[in-house]
């Protein structure tokens, strides 16, 4: 399917799941919408830690369509589920944001690892999540982002296990990704960003480890959320963790572009 076709079941209500695999071909991209005020401070926020954070498109204000990315889409129905903060705290988990819109919303589109993931199936690289039909796992770390104004936090992770051979392959595949997360942050010992346990991710769903397999942290688009978490913001809404925006760009040429 394609991305408007995804983009159309999601305001329909009829599709509400993860977005891991679907509309393969087309690039992903995690939501921040936050009031106009502090939109200047997030973006430095992003500025600064383009890992975690690459920015495909920010709106003006009040302005729900990414026009760059997706002419005449609705961020506020378009994506499977959202995540509303209030003061930091998530307050609803909804699959449409119409009602929360305001004139003074702006909205960000940050690159997401979703999007490589066909370039690791094109190269042979298995995805365990896709195998499985479940969520990412994602990870709080023990690093932390470079601060800007109100917007301070750990960095989030995915992970993917592979082997030893297939871990070296995916990071020749996304290194020169950088609109996606780029390559791999760390390779085979989750200790070094300080996660202790696999088999309880902060976020998404726990995925089979096989033996003779090592975790591959990519940085991840869940860590703006940790960031609106302590920013104390009247409201802010993102996309639940694993249900992205699906565009119109191809990944192809998103590809193309980063070479």
């Amino acid at each position: 399917m394609t991305g408007s076709q995804i983009r159309a079941l999601c305001r329909e209500g009829s599709f509400t799941g993860p977005t891991a695999g679907v509309a393969s071909g087309y690039t992903q991209a995690n939501l921040v919408v936050l009031p106009s005020e502090a939109a200047e401070d997030f973006e430095q926020f992003c500025r600064f830690n383009p890992k975690p954070c690459p920015l495909l498109e920010v709106t003006v204000p009040g302005s729900f369509e990414p026009t760059q990315l997706a002419p005449g889409a609705d961020v506020r129905t378009d994506l499977p589920r959202y995540r509303v903060f209030r003061r930091g705290r998530p307050v609803e988990r909804a699959i449409s944001v119409e009602d929360y819109w305001r004139n003074d919303l702006v909205a960000f589109l940050i690159g997401c690892s979703f999007t490589f993931e066909k370039a690791l199936l094109s190269a042979g690289v298995p995805v365990r999540h896709i195998e499985q039909g479940l969520n990412v796992p994602m990870y709080r770390t023990n690093q932390d982002c470079h601060p800007a104004g109100r917007f301070q936090g750990p960095l989030v992770v995915s992970m993917r296990p592979m082997t030893p051979e297939h871990a070296e392959l995916a990071t020749r595949v996304t290194a020169d990704l950088q609109q996606m997360h780029g390559g791999p942050v760390q390779v085979g010992d989750p200790s070094a960003l300080g996660i202790s346990d696999l088999a309880t991710p902060d976020f998404g769903d726990t995925v089979q480890i096989r033996p003779g397999e090592i975790p591959v942290f990519w940085a991840c688009g869940v860590t703006p959320m940790e960031a609106i978490a302590r920013a104390d913001l009247e409201l802010a809404i993102t996309h639940e963790p694993g249900h992205m925006f699906i565009t119109d760009i191809l990944d192809e040429a998103a590809r193309h572009d980063a070479r």
